[in-house]
């Protein structure tokens, strides 16, 4: 197994409580598998990649879980050691190459600065690397492209760009945090497309982490369904698609749109997330959820299996289930 997450908890700690962003969320990685992440902004997808790669912002911390990276607890490492790892064996792409690429250089200079960094070559051959890296992710004209300021390029290319980065030391796994989230419909399937064929190519896992069931449907293997913090549910792909468990997995599915001809409206989610510093004891979901009870509201259900290779975070799917 490439990754294995165990009962991972990053928590901040704020002036208005403790926030657990990441709480007891376990997963594994096999080798070239895709696994989405998949839930609303804030349900705690991007730091549990943040926290695989320690890269949690104060005044977050890790407080408790396993990272196991090719064998090895990467919470016991030191900070040093995790450079090395980062954009090496593990890189990741962000959903705002602007944010993410430096206005004042080259895409050249950055993608050359990060093979130097961690391969140790020289100029010359990291260049002409950078050059293939940019050909790898279908830049047109990459040597002169590589020559290119972030601002000379379109979100699509730029996008392009941060893969080619990512990709040019030839890591293990990659992880996707919304790759295609500011692009036009056309671009998202062909990065889509790009992330897929570079897997391929280059046998890399992939971590995949979006709000879009979509792309997870188009892109992923399987699936981890997070909400305020938690899995709630997990599955195959196609399982999760052909039968969902959990309420508010049900509610996502129902409200994407589908191209079937009927007029049905979309199926809005009732209700909010609670307060990141005011947790129920309870189901986290349970105020927004149709089949809450009191043992709901009270008592914190934990992951089960429903069948082969699902589980679920849910005390009534069954009743949840008859009701479709």
């Amino acid at each position: 197994m490439l990754l294995r997450v165990n009962n991972l908890k990053t928590y901040f700690d704020t002036d208005d409580g403790i926030v657990p962003a990441v709480d007891d969320v376990s997963f594994t990685l096999a080798k070239g598998e895709t696994l989405g992440i998949v839930g609303e902004s804030g349900c705690g997808k991007s730091m549990t990649a943040l926290s695989i790669l320690r890269l949690v912002p104060p005044p977050g911390k890790i407080v408790a879980g396993e990272i196991w990276w090719n064998g090895e607890n990467l919470l016991a490492r030191r900070e040093s050691e995790m450079r090395d790892i980062r954009g090496n064996e593990i890189s990741i792409v962000f959903q705002e190459p602007m944010v993410s690429l430096n206005p004042v250089f080259t895409v050249g200079n950055q993608i050359a600065e990060a093979i130097r960094r961690h391969q140790g070559l020289d100029k010359k051959t990291a260049w002409q690397q950078s050059i293939e890296s940019l050909a790898a992710v279908g830049i047109p004209t990459p040597k002169e492209s590589v020559h290119n300021y972030p601002h000379q390029m379109s979100g699509g290319m730029r996008q392009r760009v941060m893969i080619a980065m990512a990709i040019s030391c030839y890591p293990s796994l990659l992880i996707a945090d919304e790759p295609t989230t500011a692009l036009d419909v056309t671009i998202q399937a062909q990065i889509l497309d790009l992330i897929g064929k570079l897997q391929d190519d280059m046998g890399m896992a992939v971590l995949l982490i979006t709000h879009n069931l979509g792309v997870i449907s188009e892109a992923a293997h399987r699936v981890l369904v997070m909400y305020a913090g938690q899995v709630v549910e997990s599955a195959m792909v196609d399982k999760l698609f052909e039968r969902a468990y959990h309420p508010y997995t049900k509610g996502l599915l129902n409200a994407v749109p589908k191209l079937s001809g009927n007029a049905d409206r979309l199926t809005a989610i009732q209700g909010s997330v609670p307060e990141p510093t005011q947790m129920p004891d309870g189901c986290r979901f349970a105020s927004r959820c149709e089949f809450a009870t009191e043992q709901c509201r009270s008592e914190m259900p934990q992951l089960e299996p429903v069948n082969s290779g699902q589980t679920v975070r849910c005390f009534e799917w069954r009743r949840a289930m008859q009701v479709n």
